[in-house]
Formats: structure tokens, C-alpha cells, sequence
């Protein structure tokens, strides 16, 4: 009898294996293969040849990108952690109301009813040379010239970063936290424990399920983006995103196979490391 559940379990799995090999495993198997390819300014030219992941990894220039990119990924998700967590804690803890929780949760995700190109691009007039900050602290005399790095700088990318992604890490945590028994709470502070202890001990460590969630979400956005880097970046900033971006204009197929190769495996080892410091199932 279980192995007729288990052949039926199969079957009934089949569907959704069939879409992810179609869909996600298929391509990038086309893609690991093209990476070994050669190519020319014209030409695709099928072989099995290491020279792309040598370039690759050889390379000064890609291993600036890839710094650059674990620094952008790192300060996002710092700042956003700090940001969410913070938000997350407020609406499950200090807003009694259901409703009121829905209201505020809802105004957070008003910036997402534009799309990211258009959030980011309405930084550039408030952060550029002659921009609304720069003029309003020249105004108020607390700055003689304009602020060069508010915009097209690592402060910008990151500052768009964070404003693109913040909900992405306040959403899980948020979840997390209303799952929390509050009769934990209650009992903690009968027990003479201080705010700081509480979340310290008990809610923190209750919220590492929404945390590692909120985590994988803005470090493997911040990873595999280019359009925001390339945007607030002025090009004047590189990330992997950006390299794989211009290999690809530069009709380099291969080399952007490589890369991407390259790219997702050192994505795939960020998040083992995510899931062996959380177990992510037991937590769940």
C-alpha cells in the first residue's frame, strides 16, 4: 500500500517537476553548455573550452565587480534588516488593531505601485548637484558647495537599493512575528524581564524564519541586478549584473554564460550558508 501512495505522490509531483525542468533546470543546462563554447566578433562556434572561466576568473576587473557586488548586497542587507525588523516589530507589537496593521502595512507598499525604474529615477532630481537636498542645505547655510556623492556613487546605488527592497524584508518578518505567542511575552515580563530582553531573547530568535526568508529575497535581488547599479551608478559604478549586461550587448554569449555560470553558484553558496546557520524547516 505505501508504494501505491508513493507512485501516486509521484504522479500527482509530475506536473510542477515537468514545469521546473522546462523552465528552470533546462535553461540552465543550455546555458552551462554555451559557457564552454568559443565565439567570435560573428560567430557562435560550439566546443568545450575553459578560456571563459579563465578570462573570468583572472580577470582584476571582475573580481572589483564581484567586491563591489558583495558590498552593495551586504550594506542593503544591513540597512534593510535594521529598517524591516524595526517596521515589522512596530506593526505586530505597538498597533493593537487588526485594521489599523492592514492600513499601515498597505502604505508601505505604495512605492510599488510604480514600477523600479521610475522610483529610481525620482531620486535623481532630489540628489543631484542642483537637487532639492543640495539646495535646501546650501539655503540653510549648512553647506557651502553642492554634495557630489549623493548621486551617481555607492550611497546612491545603496540608497535605491534600499528603498527598492526594504518590503521585501519587512513582509516575512512581519508574518513571522504575528505568529509569535504573546503569552510568551506576557509571561517574560511577569518574569521582571526588560524590553531589550524580550526581543533580545525571545523575539528575535522567534523571527529567524522571516529573517532568513527576508534575506534570501535581498541578497539574490541585489546579486543579479544591473539596472539600478548601471542608473544610480551613472556607469561610472561595475557589478556582476553590469559585466554580464555588457558581455551580452557585446553579443559575447559565452562569456556572459560563464559569468552568469559563475554568478549563480556563488549565489547558491550564500544561501547554504543562510540555510545551515537557519534551519529553515524546523523554524517553519
Amino acid at each position: 500500500m505505501s508504494r501505491g501512495v508513493l507512485s501516486v505522490s509521484h504522479l500527482q509531483s509530475l506536473p510542477l517537476a515537468a514545469v521546473l525542468m522546462g523552465f528552470l533546470v533546462f535553461p540552465i543546462l543550455v546555458i552551462l553548455v554555451v559557457s564552454f563554447w568559443d565565439y567570435d566578433s560573428f560567430l557562435l562556434i560550439p566546443d568545450f573550452i575553459l578560456t571563459n572561466y579563465q578570462d573570468l576568473l583572472t580577470s582584476p576587473v571582475t573580481w572589483k565587480a564581484y567586491l563591489n557586488t558583495f558590498q552593495y548586497a551586504f550594506l542593503t542587507w544591513l540597512i534593510t534588516f535594521g529598517l524591516g525588523f524595526t517596521i515589522a516589530y512596530y506593526l505586530a507589537f505597538h498597533i493593537r488593531s487588526t485594521k489599523a496593521q492592514t492600513v499601515l502595512f498597505l502604505l508601505c507598499t505604495i512605492p510599488f505601485f510604480t514600477s523600479n525604474i521610475i522610483r529610481m529615477i525620482s531620486w535623481i532630481p532630489l540628489l543631484g548637484r542642483n537637487g532639492l537636498v543640495n539646495q535646501g542645505l546650501q539655503g540653510m547655510g549648512l553647506i557651502d558647495e553642492p554634495l557630489t556623492f549623493l548621486l551617481y556613487s555607492d550611497f546612491s546605488i545603496v540608497l535605491a537599493y534600499v528603498h527598492l527592497y526594504t518590503l521585501f524584508m519587512v513582509t516575512p518578518i512581519f508574518n513571522t512575528m504575528m505568529r509569535i505567542d504573546r503569552r510568551l511575552i506576557e509571561a517574560a515580563r511577569d518574569a521582571g524581564a526588560k524590553p531589550w530582553q524580550i526581543l533580545l531573547h525571545i523575539v528575535l530568535p522567534l523571527s529567524k524564519s522571516g529573517i532568513l526568508i527576508g534575506s534570501i529575497f535581498v541578497i539574490t535581488m541585489v546579486m543579479g541586478d544591473f539596472v539600478t547599479v548601471r542608473l544610480m551608478g551613472g556607469g561610472l559604478r561595475a557589478s556582476v549584473g553590469v559585466i554580464i549586461f555588457n558581455e551580452i550587448s557585446l553579443l559575447q554569449y559565452p562569456a556572459a554564460a560563464a559569468s552568469a555560470i559563475v554568478l549563480l553558484l556563488t549565489v547558491l553558496i550564500m544561501l547554504t550558508v543562510l540555510f545551515k546557520l537557519v534551519d529553515i524547516r524546523k523554524e517553519l
